[in-house]
C-alpha cells in the first residue's frame, strides 16, 4: 500500500453504537500477526447497547466475561461463541457506559494469500470474512486479543478510516432470541454480506 489511510481515534468512536455501525461500514480492520497481515473492509455490523438492549452481553451488567464492553471506546471486544468460534466487537459509548458494534461480515483488501490460508474451505473472494466468525478468522483473532486498543498506532489490531459509506442499509438484527425486530444492523452493498437468519423469540415458560 502506496498510502495508510489514518486511524479512527477514540473519540470518534466513542458515541452511541448506531452511530458508531455507520462510521465503522468502509472502514478497514488490519491484524499483523507473526504470519503476516490481513486487512479486512468492514461492510456488515450490528450494534448492542447495554441496560436498554436486551440482546447485548451488557443488559445484566458487568462480568469478567463482558467488562471490556464498558470501555474505553475503540477497545476490541472478543467472545467466544457456540464453543467453536470467536467474534470480534469494537467498544463505543463513553468510559463506563457499555455499548459495541459486532463486526458481521467483511472484504479481504489485503492479506488474501493467508486468509485463504486460514479460510482454506472458502469457495470464493467473497466467502472469505461472509459472517463474524469468518472474518475473525482471517483476521486470525482470538481471546488473546480481547480488550486491544484499536486506536493506538502500536498495536497489533488497529482500524483505517475508510471513505464515509453511502446507501446504507438496515435491518434487525441476525440470530437473536429477544429485540428481535430492533433494526440495529447495517450494512452496505457487497457480496460478502452475510444471510439474514431470524432469530426466535424467547418465550416465558410458567
Amino acid at each position: 500500500m502506496l498510502d495508510t489511510p489514518r486511524q479512527l481515534t477514540e473519540q470518534e468512536l466513542a458515541v452511541d453504537p448506531v452511530d458508531a455501525s455507520r462510521l465503522l461500514l468502509g472502514a478497514t480492520i488490519e491484524s499483523t500477526t507473526p504470519e503476516g497481515v490481513v486487512g479486512v473492509r468492514i461492510v456488515e455490523v450490528e450494534a448492542y447497547r447495554g441496560g436498554d438492549d436486551p440482546a447485548s452481553h451488557c443488559y445484566r451488567g458487568k462480568t469478567p466475561r463482558n467488562e471490556v464492553m464498558f470501555g474505553p471506546a475503540g477497545r476490541l471486544y472478543v467472545y467466544f461463541v457456540y464453543g467453536m468460534h470467536f467474534c470480534a466487537n469494537v467498544v463505543s459509548l463513553t468510559d463506563g457506559v457499555p455499548g459495541a458494534v459486532l463486526l458481521r461480515a467483511g472484504e479481504v483488501v489485503y492479506g488474501e494469500d493467508l486468509a485463504q490460508m486460514r479460510r482454506p474451505s472458502a469457495r470464493s473472494h467473497a466467502e472469505l470474512a461472509k459472517g463474524p466468525a469468518r472474518l475473525t478468522g482471517v483476521l486470525g483473532l482470538d481471546r488473546a486479543h480481547n480488550g486491544v486498543d484499536l486506536t493506538s498506532a502500536d498495536a497489533s489490531v488497529r482500524l483505517l478510516a475508510g471513505e464515509p459509506a453511502t446507501e446504507i442499509r438496515t435491518g434487525p438484527r441476525v440470530g437473536v432470541a429477544v429485540a428481535v425486530d430492533v433494526p440495529w444492523r447495517f450494512w452496505i452493498d457487497s457480496p460478502a454480506v452475510s444471510t439474514y437468519r431470524r432469530g426466535t423469540r424467547r418465550t416465558r415458560v410458567t
